[in-house]
């Protein structure tokens, strides 16, 4: 069984990656340090707690397991915090990647699946956004996405690390089994704070704008399920593993929906009376993000199973109604 190094396993979409991984015929083996993951996360593999960045682990793991390429979702994420924070955001989504990178080559592992982002794009100047349009991020968290995908272009010409960079657009969704979901200290994402009012979690949720020009004026964004994720990782895993390549590919759904529209959704799944209250734009919020994945059909033969934004808040409903606490772990303190 080939062993596939699975960095930020134990987060929401790296957990539900080594689910799939297994279920597929590789080994994943987890490194995270848990700053922002679950121990109860990590079912499928091995686990080595500790950080991309430190390279006795990382030396370890290559001794240890056949390791045949690294996925990286390790990175910091949230593009409100990175306004406030960017030096965290530097350090761990730039500099610790470039660790990363230098302890895989130093080890002999030459493939490298990365967890980027529709926020490299910014402002988009045509909707749907291709690979081809430019990339001119307007947050932090984006800028850092991309300067690990320019990172990525170097070593392949200088050193030949094979890489494919996934340009996510919403991940949303849960496990259908239910083991899986979306667990952050403190939330942030939409679907699950939504989901929150609908269990009376919270009062009510926030839409940040909603003046913006979309057709209800409020942000409207593209929606993938974390299944159609986790299946476009292992289509560019048996790329890369069958091929030298630098490459990147858009993973959405080609479809917005609003805010508005996503409560409404929810109100729908769960049958839940949901509050709504305006507040201030969030600085480094496009007004509409919606993504082209053409050529990741075309080239990876990818296709979405659960493109349906019912079906998708549906399963995150599960998940959230089976688990209300999320994950038993006590949340670290964040850094």
């Amino acid at each position: 069984m080939d062993s596939i190094l699975v960095v930020g396993g134990a987060g929401y979409i790296g957990s539900f990656m080594c689910k799939y991984l297994r279920s597929n015929g590789y080994e994943p083996v987890v490194l995270d340090n848990l700053v922002r993951g679950h121990r109860e996360a990590v079912k499928w593999g091995p686990f080595y707690q500790g950080c991309m960045s430190d390279r006795t682990v990382v030396d370890t793991i290559a001794k240890s397991h056949p390791i045949k390429a690294v996925m990286h979702f390790a990175a910091f994420m949230e593009v409100g915090e990175s306004v406030q924070k960017p030096g965290m955001y530097y350090r761990n989504n730039v500099s610790r990647t470039l660790d990363l990178i230098e302890s895989m080559m130093a080890n002999g592992i030459d493939k490298f699946i990365f967890s980027s982002t529709c926020a490299t794009y910014g402002e988009p100047l045509e909707i749907p956004i291709t690979e081809n349009h430019p990339q001119n991020p307007i947050s932090p968290y984006g800028r850092t996405k991309l300067t690990v995908e320019c990172m990525l272009k170097d070593f392949f010409s200088a050193h030949g690390l094979n890489s494919i960079s996934l340009r996510y657009f919403n991940a949303a969704g849960a496990d259908p089994d239910c083991e899986v979901g979306e667990a952050h200290f403190p939330e942030t994402h939409l679907i699950p704070l939504v989901l929150q009012a609908a269990s009376g979690k919270r009062d009510a949720i926030y839409i940040f704008g909603d003046d913006y020009p979309t057709r209800d004026g409020t942000c409207i964004r593209d929606y993938i399920h974390i299944e159609d994720l986790a299946q476009a990782h292992l289509l560019a895993l048996e790329k890369i593993l069958g091929t030298r390549c630098c490459e990147a590919y858009n993973l959405g759904n080609g479809e917005g929906h609003s805010v508005r529209e996503m409560v409404e959704t929810a109100r729908e799944v769960t049958g839940a009376d949901i509050a709504c209250k305006v507040a201030q734009r969030r600085t480094g919020d496009p007004a509409v993000l919606i993504g082209s994945s053409d050529k990741a059909m075309r080239e990876l033969g990818w296709r979405p199973i659960r493109a349906d934004l019912k079906q998708i808040i549906k399963t995150a409903w599960d998940w959230h109604s089976s688990h209300p606490d999320g994950y038993r772990t006590t949340p670290k303190p964040r850094p």
